[in-house]
């Protein structure tokens, strides 16, 4: 079974599967602002099993897997993978929706959620709440990985009340995952805190005394990709997540675009709309987009009054209208 997590060479970096933000829509519009080769792997929003394997449910859940053909070109141009990342905690299910995805769609690996720390998910048993239960965490990828052709990763944080990373990784390293993204919070830290690289760094010191063939990559406050390799550096990680970094700038996968106009990023906010109502339409609510407006207006004189106006707009006309596009 081929692993492409192995195959990379240099710095790798990946854009992090993130609820009602990485649809194919922004997918395709940050691989678009990318250089080539800084950009390596990109997710789709969680997509849960138990959502998939039922019969009613499934033509909701499976929005989160759509790929425009428009993205499609982009991946194959540009030589970036494409991950479905799935959560549950059932492994019998995950088996089942492993094997369907593999069947159905063009995926390039499968990821298994154990990091997510919202709440009401965590009361379920599912995502980080799978840290306090290995024995489950492990059954789940294994039958996930006897499922599949593709490489099977896991995306996980460092422990649930406090760190506990290398007990943890110890687990998953028993059970061979394709790759390990480690975010370094807790469960209970959520977003708040300094992310622990000195944890991930516990980690890749374990992962390199038992699996070092086993890519271990970093996930936490980094916001530019020059502090990305130099995390790289300081932890030994072999590559390097972007969460929330892409808020701050959309353009993180360009290093080299220091100064980004005014029109620039107003004409980027257009492309964006049309590419959410081209794909969306009628499906999605609009007020999704407004998230994104935050990230391109602003930087500039003015921006703030702009972003002001386009939280009242209420639908894909007057955006166009208020930018005369």
């Amino acid at each position: 079974m081929s692993n492409f997590w192995q195959e990379f060479e240099g710095p790798t970096f990946s854009l992090a599967p993130m609820e009602d933000v990485t649809d194919t829509v922004f997918r395709e519009v940050v691989m678009r602002m990318a250089s080539p080769g800084k950009l390596n792997v990109v997710f789709t929003e969680f997509t849960s099993v138990e959502g998939m394997n039922h019969p009613v449910g499934r033509e909701r859940v499976s929005e989160r897997l759509i790929v425009n053909e428009s993205e499609r070109e982009l991946l194959k141009k540009l030589g970036i993978k494409l991950v479905a990342q799935i959560w549950g905690r059932n492994p019998e299910i995950y088996a089942n929706i492993a094997k369907y995805i593999t069947e159905n769609y063009e995926f390039d690996g499968l990821d298994i959620n154990m990091g997510c720390p919202v709440k009401k998910v965590f009361k379920i048993g599912a995502c980080s709440a799978l840290i306090g239960e290995p024995s489950l965490a492990k059954e789940i990828i294994q039958a996930t990985k006897e499922a599949t052709h593709l490489p099977v990763s896991v995306k996980t944080r460092t422990g649930i009340k406090e760190h506990q990373t290398e007990q943890w990784i110890s687990e998953l390293l028993s059970v061979d995952p394709a790759a390990i993204i480690l975010h370094g919070r807790t469960q209970r830290m959520q977003s708040e805190g300094d992310a622990s690289w000195e944890e991930i760094r516990r980690a890749v010191d374990l992962k390199n005394q038992i699996k070092p063939h086993i890519p271990l990559h970093g996930n936490g406050d980094v916001f530019s990709y020059e502090r990305g390799l130099k995390r790289i550096e300081e932890s030994g990680v072999d590559g390097i997540m972007i969460g929330r970094g892409i808020f701050q700038n959309p353009w993180f996968f360009n290093p080299e675009k220091t100064e980004i106009s005014k029109e620039e990023r107003m004409e980027k906010l257009i492309q964006h709309t049309r590419l959410f109502e081209q794909t969306w339409g009628g499906i999605k609510n609009f007020n999704i987009l407004k998230r994104f407006y935050q990230i391109y207006l602003n930087s500039f004189p003015g921006a703030a009054k702009l972003r002001a106006d386009l939280m009242e707009v209420k639908d894909y006309n007057e955006v166009y209208c208020y930018f005369g596009a």
